[in-house]
């Protein structure tokens, strides 16, 4: 799906919303077999993901539902969140932009903290990328932006994250910190019965478990990761999140170089070129937006009469 978001905003080479994703992400979905790593065969996408994004296909596609309101009625992931580097890196170091950009998006396929969960993350990509950004700052600029129980579920899980410096001593201490929030329950295979419904009390544990690792680690990008993936429970979400993070902290020379080639290898990826096209559209988008807020910013002062 992040591959997929990626080649939307090279088709797009400009801000995305949810009407994007009906007009460009579904038929990346079920348009065109890629290489599937998981099947070991080429199939369509739609064919790899889960039931909670086969829903963008059912809704959009096939239901006709306005875009901006699809992803009511789905069940409450972390599905939308985990593809929304992409959106952070494209407002690189605008924080407030990317959030706002990841909540329309998201719109498409989820409600309610699940989409919350969208905008905070890519808020935290976009605030990793500022000059100068630290663990602390990336927390502090999705703080700055959440809302009800992803807020709460956020300010918890760092608080105790700040008390360690070990992933491993640290996983029990988040997992206990994330709980109240989390509707999944203490069995991840047999979800509660209030598991992935709308609240505002309520946050996915994925999210602020990355931001909690992320702090553990202190921005490194390793550590983050195998502090995710031995958390457990959905580990593959975490990490795909505290990775994302760390990378946009430090860039490439984060990324241990053996990791990435033996992924790119299996996977049969070209893990650079999604990087090329988001840098590049990043520029085109920031180059248009810096000339529509300086036509906004000339026709404001006209209409205020200021010099």
């Amino acid at each position: 799906m992040t591959h997929a978001l990626v080649r939307v905003y090279g088709k797009v080479r400009g801000h995305l919303d949810a009407y994007a994703v009906a007009d460009h992400l579904v038929p990346e979905m079920i348009g065109e077999p890629r290489w599937i790593p998981e099947l070991e065969a080429e199939a369509l996408p739609l064919q790899r993901v889960f039931l909670a994004e086969k829903w963008i296909v059912a809704r959009l596609h096939y239901g006709h539902v306005d875009p901006r309101e699809a992803g009511a009625g789905n069940i409450v992931n972390c599905g939308a969140a985990m593809y929304m580097a992409p959106v952070g890196l494209v407002n690189a170091a605008h924080p407030g932009a990317a959030y706002a950009e990841a909540i329309d998006v998201a719109g498409a396929h989820q409600s309610s903290y699940g989409r919350e969960a969208a905008g905070v993350f890519a808020a935290g990509v976009a605030a990793a990328c500022a000059p100068g950004a630290t663990p602390a700052s990336v927390v502090e600029a999705c703080l700055s932006l959440a809302k009800d129980g992803t807020r709460s579920a956020i300010e918890a899980v760092c608080e105790t994250a700040a008390r360690h410096q070990d992933f491993e001593a640290a996983i029990a201490p988040l997992r206990e910190a994330v709980a109240p929030f989390d509707t999944v329950g203490p069995d991840y295979r047999a979800p509660s019965l209030g598991a992935r419904r709308p609240s505002r009390l309520h946050a996915i544990e994925e999210l602020p478990v990355a931001l909690g690792m992320l702090l553990v680690a202190g921005g490194d990008y390793r550590q983050a990761v195998l502090g995710s993936v031995n958390y457990g429970r959905d580990c593959d979400s975490i990490a795909t999140m505290s990775g994302a993070l760390a990378g946009a902290l430090h860039g490439e020379r984060a990324v241990p170089a053996d990791w990435a080639a033996t992924v790119a290898e299996a996977s049969r990826l070209d893990l650079r070129a999604p990087a090329r096209t988001l840098a590049e559209v990043a520029r085109e988008v920031f180059a248009r937006d810096t000339a529509r807020r300086r036509a906004h910013e000339a026709a404001f002062a006209t209409l205020a009469g200021t010099p």
